[in-house]
């Protein structure tokens, strides 16, 4: 029996070392997870951040692009109100003599005896300059006594003066001046005083 005992024992013995075995091959293998998840879990984390700062730089380029778009925008249409106004500003020019020939009819028309031909020429007139004050021409207020600018009028000739006063101031507009939406697009010309 004893033999038999120690058959037991010893088989007994191996289960046991069998069960330790198992458990440590378990316990390797536990840890053996552990160590591939916690891996995993850097690899991911890696991953997210290398994610955000690729969103974070398509978005400084998305907002970049959206400014620069903006500005493109903004500015085309500052260009295209620029080209509008030198358009405006070339076509009154153009039309200043026109506006001159017409006050000169006007003047002569006064002088007249036919009362239909004033009135007409008058009708024809206020209306013109209505049209054009509408577009932003208003004409340059330049009375007599007015000082000299030549930022402003244009000196066409220079008369003597026997009043201190009248010296390098307008005696006469021969030609009025204009500017078209505050911009000066005519000086005055005038007799200046010396």
């Amino acid at each position: 029996m004893d033999n038999q005992h120690q058959i037991e024992e010893k088989d007994l013995n191996q289960e046991v070392a069998l069960e330790e075995q198992m458990e440590s091959t378990v316990a390797s293998e536990k840890v053996d997870e552990d160590a591939k998840e916690n891996a995993m879990i850097v690899q991911l984390q890696e991953e997210k951040i290398q994610l955000e700062v690729q969103v974070n730089e398509l978005k400084d380029k998305y907002l970049r692009l959206v400014a620069e778009f903006d500005n493109f925008r903004k500015r085309t249409m500052k260009e295209q109100l620029e080209l509008r106004k030198v358009a405006a500003r070339d076509t009154m020019s153009v039309l200043l003599p026109v506006l001159d020939d017409f006050n000169r009819a006007k003047i002569n028309a006064e002088e007249t005896q036919n009362e239909y031909f004033q009135q007409g020429v008058g009708l024809v007139i206020n209306k013109l300059h209505h049209v054009l004050e509408q577009k932003g021409l208003v004409p340059m207020d330049t009375p007599a006594g007015t000082p000299f600018n030549p930022e402003l009028h244009h000196a066409i000739t220079e008369v003597p003066v026997t009043d201190e006063e009248m010296k390098g101031k307008v005696i006469d507009t021969v030609e009025k001046g204009y500017y078209l939406n505050e911009i000066l697009i005519r000086h005055a010309r005038v007799v200046v005083g010396k």
